[in-house]
This record gives structure tokens, C-alpha cells and sequence, in this order.
């Protein structure tokens, strides 16, 4: 299981919630719920069916900055497009 959570500020507007629903019921196999009294977001999925990146930009989409909380799943960090040689 991944989990990461988003501290987004604003994000406890009605309207924003919505927005935010709209975003990630097209994602296949992502789980969220909103703390919204305290703006935070908790993101779970079995499986990496949406990196760090497309994840940031529902989030801007929707007009709020989004933040980490704690740290990124491996499974969701940008891969190299090089991989180091071994010698």
C-alpha cells in the first residue's frame, strides 16, 4: 500500500472538495479522504497508478498549493531517465 498525505491550504471549500473529487474519481485504484478542518489530504493506492508530479498538479488545478507531509513514497518519485553504469 502507498500512502502520502498533501497539506493544501483552502482546500476545505466546499467547492474545492468537489473539484478535488471530480480530479481523482478518473484515477483507477486511488482512495482519498479530506481532513478538512485541518486542509489535509490523505492519498492511498495498492499500486503507483499516479506519480508525485500528476498528483501536485490536480492539486493546482484546483487552485490550492499543495505540500508533502512527511515523506514520498519511493513509488511515487520521478524516475531518471538514466540509470548509473556499474563498474
Amino acid at each position: 500500500m502507498i500512502e502520502i498525505e498533501f497539506y493544501a491550504a483552502g482546500i476545505r471549500e466546499t467547492e474545492k472538495i468537489m473539484n478535488l473529487g471530480h480530479e481523482f474519481e478518473a484515477v483507477q485504484g486511488l482512495r482519498y479522504k479530506v481532513d478538512s478542518n485541518h486542509d489535509i489530504v490523505y492519498i492511498e493506492m495498492d499500486e503507483p497508478v499516479i506519480n508525485l508530479k500528476e498528483l501536485q498538479n490536480v492539486f493546482t488545478r484546483i487552485g490550492v498549493e499543495p505540500r508533502v507531509v512527511g515523506q514520498v513514497p519511493p513509488e511515487l518519485q520521478p524516475k531518471s531517465k538514466t540509470q548509473p553504469l556499474k563498474v
